[in-house]
Order: C-alpha cells, then structure tokens, then sequence
C-alpha cells in the first residue's frame, strides 16, 4: 500500500466482484481493497461488513465505492453512499430504470460526489480503434450478433429473470454499449421481438432494429440459448471498407486484416478503474445512459413471444 492509493469498498462479493473488480483493484496504482460489504461472503485480510450502512458509519476514510449488486437494489445503496458524500461507482447496467440513474445522477451533482456509471465492454482493446476508424465514415449496415449461455455466466442465478433483470440484455447491453460508444451518431429503435420464456419475466432472446441518419440502419441478434463457442460479434458496412468487431471487442479487423487481438475481457476493468481515478482527481461524474435507453425503447415498442420454458 502507499500514500496515493484511495481505499474502495466493493458491495456484493458475488461473480463479477470477484473474478473482475478485486483483481482489477488490486492492480491499480491509484486504489486498494478498502472494505467489503456482503451479507454472504468475506475476504481475509479486509474489513468485512453486512450492511454499507454499517461500513460508511465505521470507516469514515474510505470516499469511494463500487456496487456489484443486482440492479434491482443498487437505487437504495448508491443513494445511500452518495447522501453521506462517497463517490460512487456503479456495475452495469446502472440501475433497474433510466429514472433511478438520473436521481442518482442529480443526487451526486447536489452532494458534490462523483458517479460513474461503468459499459465495461467500452474498454475493450478494439472498442477506441473502431471508434476512431468510423469517425470519418459514412456508414450502412450494422449488424450485432450477441449470443451466449446463460447457464455458464448467470449459473442459478434467480435476479436476472425477475423485474428489472433484464434478461438476455444483461449481456446485450454490454453490445449496445459499444454500439453507442462507436457510431459517430446516435441511432433510434424502430422495432423489437422478444421472446420470454413462459415461466420467466424477462427476455431469453431478443431481435432488434434501429435507424440512423443517412443509410444507417442496425440489425441485433441476441440469444441466452447458445452453447459450446460464445458470439459476440458486431459488423459494420462502411463506404470505405468493412469493420468487424469479435470477442465482445477484443478483436478488431479491418476488411479481414486483423488490426488488433486480446482475450476477451482483458483488461475491461483495468480501464474502469483507470477511468474511476481519473474522474475523481477532476472531481467529475460520468453518467451515459444510451444502452440502457435503447433497452427501455425496445421493451417498450417489443412484439412480445412466448417461449419454451427456462429453468436452470
């Protein structure tokens, strides 16, 4: 530990904490594992609370922390640390509903704290490259094929199929955060078809469309079905060539020539925290809640299918 690392505190010690935000904090020059907060779980060597209330009352020198808890209870914790003056950074998908990210987001900007509202996929090695090769292009075509097995990345995991869940757009998100982050305009949805199995309250598949300016149109796929290889591909039709994202944009090539290669995942949340310390050291807040809207749009103008039933 040295004098300029900034004590965190991580509430949920649940998958992701584990395998992404304590690795990544621990290789962090600017943070430490400062408390963790889990009704649950504990880690050896850290102070260990059952409620962030009783951790922000007993460690008054931790400023910051990260929620890695569902969406549907991240609303009260993150009021709850920003109404005592900690900074806040929140897994995605922000909140359970646009309007909870931004009271939160005012919460912040009255209380003076800084909130970050993390796309993890955002940093993914290929994701600034594409960005900067579209810049400058007229676009056509987009088309995202995100398809996975819910069973390996959510395994009994009850949260993700109740309201505010989100279902198969938990992962499907994560595509239309790069899909926001790259495009040089926004993009609108026109339709959805979403297919909720008939035993569950969100979405096992989802196939979406959207309209840009110009000839800009985008095509998703996505699936929590898929077995064996995941996908996680997105394809960009370009006056001057095609783009093609993999590996949940790990992998960038440029008309078949690969431009850039790193194992999935890599070093997301290594970026994140670098992001989180560069926000808190301008004392500025980022709150980007596109992929969510785009989830909220498609929800609400969805053809709504029934499916086979889904039990783990």
């Amino acid at each position: 530990m040295t004098a300029t690392e900034t004590p965190v505190a991580i509430v949920g010690l649940g998958k992701i904490a584990v395998d992404q935000h304590v690795p990544s904090i621990a290789a962090s020059p600017a943070f430490r594992l400062g408390a963790v907060i889990s009704r649950h779980a504990s880690m050896k060597g850290v102070p260990c609370y059952s409620s962030l209330g009783d951790m922000l009352a007993k460690e008054p020198d931790i400023p910051a922390v990260a929620l890695c808890v569902p969406p549907q209870v991240r609303f009260d914790l993150a009021h709850e640390a920003l109404s005592k003056g900690r900074n806040v950074l929140l897994e995605k998908p922000p909140g359970a509903s646009l309007s909870e990210v931004e009271a939160l987001s005012d919460l912040a900007k009255s209380n003076g704290c800084v909130l970050f509202a993390t796309w993890h996929s955002r940093f993914a090695k290929g994701v600034p490259r594409a960005k900067e090769w579209l810049a400058n292009r007229e676009i056509g075509k987009v088309m995202i094929t995100w398809r996975e097995d819910v069973r390996h990345w959510h395994p009994g995991q009850q949260w993700i199929w109740q309201p505010g869940g989100l279902g198969v757009f938990d992962p499907g998100i994560n595509a239309l955060s790069i899909l926001t982050e790259i495009l040089p305009a926004p993009v609108q949805m026109t339709a959805a078809e979403l297919e909720f199995p008939e035993n569950r309250d969100t979405p096992i598949a989802a196939r979406l469309s959207m309209r840009g300016s110009g000839k800009l149109a985008v095509e998703a796929d996505f699936d929590w079905r898929q077995t064996g290889p995941q996908t996680w591909n997105i394809e960009v039709e370009t006056d001057r060539g095609l783009l093609r994202l993999t590996g949940g944009g790990a992998h960038l090539e440029i008309d078949s020539r690969d431009v850039t290669d790193a194992e999935a995942l890599q070093s997301e949340y290594d970026g994140i925290y670098g992001r989180f310390a560069d926000l808190l050291r301008e004392g500025r807040s980022e709150v980007d809640v596109s992929p969510l809207r785009h989830v909220a749009d498609a929800l609400m103008l969805g053809k709504r299918l029934v499916a086979a039933p889904f039990n783990d």
